[in-house]
């Protein structure tokens, strides 16, 4: 895996590596917000265990975001994915500041997002292993638009190009216009809700 970035450089290196390959960036970065200092005597505006528990009711599906760099094909586990725009297609996802992933991802260029079924679940365990070989054993065939990996089994596929790069606290807003994309079966979809995996009820 590549090395981690430094938190304040991540997002600028990965605009100029865009600009240097020629793809447009919609918006400069943005400065990271300045947090609220806390005192010793005051208690945080909210505990960082009991915002997981909360927003862990949120159900949500599951993704492997994978990239195919000069060094080879990566990927990790994503919750935090969605649909941005219709006109220009657009989607984004949420990748930590610290993920030693993104640099390989900014350095490509470009991603394509697997939509996980119901029954994937241990493929996206082993993508949520940091500093393992993810794709060892992984049988994978490139995504049309950019070559990115797509993975056996996921019902569905997005290729993208990285457009632009936001930052958000502790993590990266990344937006991609899609390229390419496909469903291959009407499968159930993987679900992730308070801490596990799930799927629909008959």
């Amino acid at each position: 895996m590549g090395g981690v970035m430094g938190h304040a450089g991540m997002a600028a290196t990965a605009v100029r590596h865009l600009r240097a390959a020629g793809s447009p960036t919609a918006v400069e970065p943005l400065p990271r917000p300045v947090l609220r200092a806390v005192r010793e005597d005051e208690r945080p505006p909210v505990e960082p265990a009991e915002f997981r528990r909360v927003l862990g009711h949120f159900a949500s599906g599951v993704t492997i975001v994978t990239a195919l760099d000069a060094t080879g094909p990566t990927g990790f586990a994503c919750q935090s994915f969605a649909s941005l725009s219709l006109d220009p297609p657009l989607v984004a996802f949420m990748v930590a500041r610290t993920s030693t992933t993104w640099p390989r991802i900014a350095d490509a260029g470009a991603f394509c997002v697997n939509i996980l079924g119901a029954g994937q679940g241990e493929l996206c365990r082993s993508f949520a292993v940091s500093g393992a070989d993810k794709f060892a054993g992984v049988d994978w065939t490139p995504a049309p638009g950019t070559g990115s990996p797509r993975l056996p089994g996921a019902p569905a596929w997005i290729d993208c190009t990285i457009t632009a790069v936001h930052t958000g606290g502790d993590h990266l807003i990344v937006v991609g216009r899609v390229e390419s994309l496909g469903a291959t079966d009407d499968s159930d979809p993987l679900l992730f809700h308070r801490g596990r995996f799930g799927r629909f009820g008959s």
